[in-house]
């Protein structure tokens, strides 16, 4: 007969970590110290010494220069548009205290949670931030629903994504490891990449990859798509990779070389876009971008290729030809030599910023 009281609970052992084979983790989900930055902060520090974002976490870019263009001052309405990890969310706030108030929104229902928990913990007013799960081109809505539907003194949007997205593999934002092929920024909305992409005939998948990446080898690698998915549709990030690897013609050395990267990550790039219909969102609040700031409010939008640019560029100038905006820049910012050996994924961040006719 047992000592132990009829009614006790069993005692829970403790779980053990992640077991992976070598030295050093190279798995997104054995990387228990990275997903710990507050109990590992010296093991997370090396990560960040070596010019790596460690996993599950996201380093912002250009925060000096996004700040220097937009000069946030206490007691002003600001908003960041794309959450993420909420590092440039988290200088925003510093600098509109006190009395400022940050409304930021994001379309990840599985990161936004966290992100919002972090920034509570760092001791800003409750008041000070409010959050709304929403994409972009919505901004004019929720300023209105917010109580702000003169606008905002400051408006910031980052159109990278986040490397929480990108180096999960089951989120299928990236080849390194096989997860499904995804892309959704909710995957709780529309329809994955696989079967996006068995729809499209291999012209439209041509236009697509031309269009979203400008992509020299659409041609080839959409023949390739469109035949391989007659036999049934590609369901891994790892099956599309290697059907890319195949069109390109690369075998031994030049299947891993860093050219058929470049032209894998280009198809992700460009399949990612029109999954979440990116380019859509993207001219709907560039539209509607005035009559989101108060007169002389200031806005600045971080974007990571032509095509994004492209647009912004166009929307800024003809802003300024018809007086909607004051000044806008004149050319784009980009990161300092530092910050892109520190970080190399802020290399292709061009930034655009423009202030609201007063």
């Amino acid at each position: 007969m047992s000592d132990s009281p009829p009614d006790s609970a069993p005692v829970e052992k403790p779980k053990r970590r992640v077991r992976y084979s070598g030295k050093n983790p190279r798995r997104f989900a054995e990387k228990y110290k990275e997903h710990q930055p507050e109990r590992y902060a010296a093991d997370v520090a090396k990560v960040i010494a070596a010019g790596k974002t460690p996993a599950g976490m996201h380093r912002p870019i250009m925060v000096r220069e996004i700040l220097d263009v937009l000069a946030p001052r206490p007691g002003e309405i600001a908003v960041d548009a794309t959450l993420g990890y909420g590092g440039h969310a988290q200088e925003l706030l510093r600098a509109i205290q006190p009395g400022g108030i940050l409304l930021a929104l994001d379309v990840d229902p599985l990161e936004m949670p966290r992100t919002e928990t972090r920034l509570r913990a760092a001791g800003f007013p409750e008041e000070a931030l409010r959050l709304r799960r929403s994409n972009f081109a919505g901004l004019r809505q929720a300023l209105a629903e917010e109580g702000f539907a003169d606008g905002a003194d400051v408006i910031l949007a980052d159109l990278g994504l986040s490397s929480m997205q990108i180096d999960n593999p089951a989120r299928g934002f990236t080849f390194k490891e096989e997860g499904p092929l995804d892309l959704r920024m909710n995957p709780q909305r529309g329809q994955p990449a696989s079967t996006f992409l068995a729809k499209l005939s291999e012209q439209q998948l041509a236009l697509l990859l031309t269009e979203n990446a400008d992509e020299p080898q659409a041609v080839p690698i959409a023949r390739a798509l469109a035949a391989a998915q007659a036999q049934g549709p590609l369901l891994t990030t790892t099956a599309l990779a290697n059907l890319v690897r195949d069109a390109l013609g690369r075998t031994g050395p030049a299947r891993a070389s860093e050219e058929t990267h470049a032209t894998i990550r280009r198809v992700f790039q460009a399949i990612r876009i029109a999954v979440n219909d990116e380019f859509g969102s993207l001219d709907a609040l560039l539209r509607e971008l005035p009559a989101c700031l108060k007169p002389g409010g200031r806005v600045a939008i971080l974007t990571f290729h032509s095509g994004e640019d492209r647009r912004v560029k166009k929307s800024f100038e003809a802003g300024a030809r018809t007086g909607l905006y004051s000044r806008i820049a004149e050319e784009v910012t980009r990161a300092s030599a530092d910050e892109r050996r520190e970080n190399p994924r802020s290399t292709s961040a061009k930034l655009r910023w423009a202030v609201r006719a007063a």
